[in-house]
């Protein structure tokens, strides 16, 4: 089946709000690759994160923030002959973001963050929380540099 690509915000943020998980690649300071899955929101060009303060994605993201972020959805396996491996294919619908990440470390940001974050699941983005949970949390985004877009099966 033929891939179309596609860099258009329309089409971009339907796949977007159609995951449920990214995966942000990384980069170590030894160079080997690290990629992990997270829950995330998305608005107007950036893409927002939260995680545990410390550890080993914090680690590398500080010393290095440029990321690459991968979304897939819409999965559908298809073959023109089922008893031919060569006929079969997947249907799907992803995109790539470039960015750097940034580190949120104001309070009232954090919580705006956080709501949008939980919009991508509930669709509200009113929640409230409490302080000691705001400091606790690691809340960061990436301004997107560059979005870039592939579909196959539509």
């Amino acid at each position: 089946m033929r891939k179309v690509t596609f860099n258009d915000p329309k089409r971009v943020h339907d796949v977007i709000k159609n995951c449920q998980v990214c995966y942000i690649g990384m980069v170590d300071p030894e160079g080997k690759p690290y990629v992990l899955p997270f829950n995330f929101g998305h608005e107007s060009g950036t893409i927002y994160l939260h995680s545990a303060g410390v550890g080993k994605k914090i680690d590398i993201l500080r010393q290095n923030p440029e990321v690459c972020i991968a979304f897939s959805t819409d999965h559908q396996l298809k073959f023109t002959n089922e008893e031919v491996a060569c006929s079969y294919s997947m249907r799907f619908r992803s995109v790539l973001a470039f960015g750097k990440v940034v580190f949120i470390e104001d309070p009232e940001e954090k919580q705006r963050i956080l709501n949008i974050i939980m919009r991508q699941y509930t669709g509200r983005d009113d929640y409230e929380y409490n302080m000691p949970a705001v400091m606790d949390v690691c809340v960061y985004k990436v301004d997107v540099e560059e979005f870039t877009g592939k579909e196959s099966g539509f």
